[in-house]
């Protein structure tokens, strides 16, 4: 058999990911990060020789993070153990690990509170309580549509993600503005964060409503993202807490090193707390 990436291979291993019961979002990304090999192999055969050269050539380019690389590479491995073709995998790179949180990453407890205001100064209810929504509970911004108008009722919503099911808890503040919504909208059943034709919200059409909201916010755009909301959440918990077993469960991880990564600081913030430790004397 030649090893060829063939149209009917790729729609035959997307059913395969499919009956793993691989999360739609994270089908779709296999895919379009397998795309690169497509694009790079040309209908060519492929060979260890071509798989090495096509890791190479994602570092050499220039264009694109470590960890943006590794993604490319783990789907094209996917889908080489999917063909039988074993031989053929390439090693990741390795990463290492960042110590701090970028700067120009970290959403602040401020800035979350601008979103919140713009939203709705500019009438957007629905968008000031989605986001506040992520921010109070650490919900993924896909289980969203798991929080129905019953869930609102009850206080818990029942989340299902990645082959495991969890209860997430409403703040009570949330849920008393959560049900004055569903009145105000004449909510009976479904997704509290709805389309006026009963569809829950796509993730795409959140995203890119979070983006307009930050100019007037004034927020950097980079900034702004529902995982940068979870991440928030995750922070300010684990500060009152300084339980990582519980946080990992309420956010759904299965390893607590997953965890860690939520509850990083910024530089500014970790040079903050050693200044407060009071232990250089003058």
């Amino acid at each position: 058999m030649r090893r060829i990436i063939t149209q009917k291979s790729l729609e035959t291993f997307q059913e395969h990911l499919y009956e793993e019961e691989k999360q739609p979002a994270t089908i779709q990304k296999y895919l379009r990060d397998l795309q690169k090999l497509v694009n790079f192999a040309e209908g060519r055969e492929l060979t260890k020789k071509i798989m090495i050269h096509y890791k190479e050539s994602l570092k050499e380019c220039r264009q694109y993070k470590t960890s943006s690389i590794n993604s490319y590479l783990v789907a094209a491995n996917r889908y080489l153990e999917y063909m039988g073709w074993y031989e053929l995998r390439v090693k990741t790179y390795k990463v290492q690990k960042e110590t701090f949180l970028p700067e120009e990453k970290d959403l602040s407890r401020e800035e979350y509170r601008k979103l919140v205001n713009a939203a709705r100064r500019g009438g957007r209810e629905r968008l000031a309580l989605l986001l506040q929504t992520i921010c109070a509970t650490g919900m993924r911004v896909s289980e969203l549509e798991m929080l129905t108008v019953t869930a609102a009722r009850r206080g818990t919503a029942n989340i299902y993600c990645k082959g495991k099911e969890r209860q997430v808890l409403l703040p009570r503040a949330l849920q008393v503005q959560l049900l004055h919504y569903i009145r105000t909208r004449r909510l009976k059943s479904g997704s509290v964060f709805q389309t006026s034709h009963g569809k829950a919200l796509d993730r795409s059409n959140i995203w890119k409503e979070m983006k307009a909201l930050c100019q007037e916010a004034g927020v950097d755009k980079d900034k702004v993202f529902p995982h940068n909301l979870r991440h928030l959440f995750a922070k300010t918990f684990y500060e009152k807490s300084k339980d990582i077993g519980k946080l990992a469960d309420i956010l759904g991880h299965a390893s607590i090193e997953t965890t860690r990564i939520y509850i990083k600081t910024s530089s500014c913030e970790y040079r903050r707390q050693l200044d407060e430790l009071k232990l250089v004397f003058s």
